[in-house]
């Protein structure tokens, strides 16, 4: 083999290992990639983050609470109320309840979405346990609040101008911290 075609199939090679490693870097960085651009958008249901409400209008929306809990997370998790109608741009708190049933301490992480999966860009949260991991000791209970608002915008896009029910729902999992 000449040197010529020797330095070739070394170039060849590295380049070959450069792209493998992108394509490896890339598959690691798309969950936490999707997930801002989820958050950033709405996509696929995932609520917003708020400052501050920007004031009740007219009209009412249902917003119902779910709330779940991953089998290897020994918790009762629930809202503590069902339902409620608010209007669009009113500042909005609710409380979801936590109990840790077993004898140890354990740390669980909420994640959540909104349904329809259209609402998302109007669903905007100021403040909830989901930002951080919660944890509880043996057999504690919390209550953990949710501060939210429905943007008026909705009213307006033909989209979700119809829409007469959100969903939140949450799922809790074990993090392993």
């Amino acid at each position: 083999m000449t040197a010529l075609a020797h330095n070739r199939n070394t170039k060849t090679a590295l380049i070959m290992a450069v792209i493998v490693a992108a394509m490896i870097g890339l598959a690691f960085a798309s969950v936490p990639l999707f997930r801002i651009f989820c958050e950033a958008t709405g996509f696929a249901g995932t609520p917003q983050r708020a400052e501050k409400a920007p004031g009740a209008v007219a009209g009412q929306v249902g917003v119902r609470f779910d709330a779940n809990v991953h089998p290897g997370l020994p918790w009762r998790f629930e809202p503590e109320q069902t339902t409620v109608r608010v209007k669009p741009g009113a500042r909005t708190q609710i409380f979801y309840r936590a109990q840790n049933l077993s004898a140890k301490t354990i740390t669980g992480q909420a994640v959540f979405n909104v349904s329809p999966d259209q609402v998302g860009k109007y669903f905007k949260k100021i403040q909830c346990f989901c930002f951080t991991e919660q944890t509880l000791k043996a057999g504690e209970a919390k209550d953990m609040p949710v501060v939210f608002f429905v943007d008026p915008q909705i009213t307006k896009d033909p989209d979700t101008k119809d829409i007469d029910e959100i969903t939140l729902s949450y799922t809790f999992y074990p993090t392993g911290s």
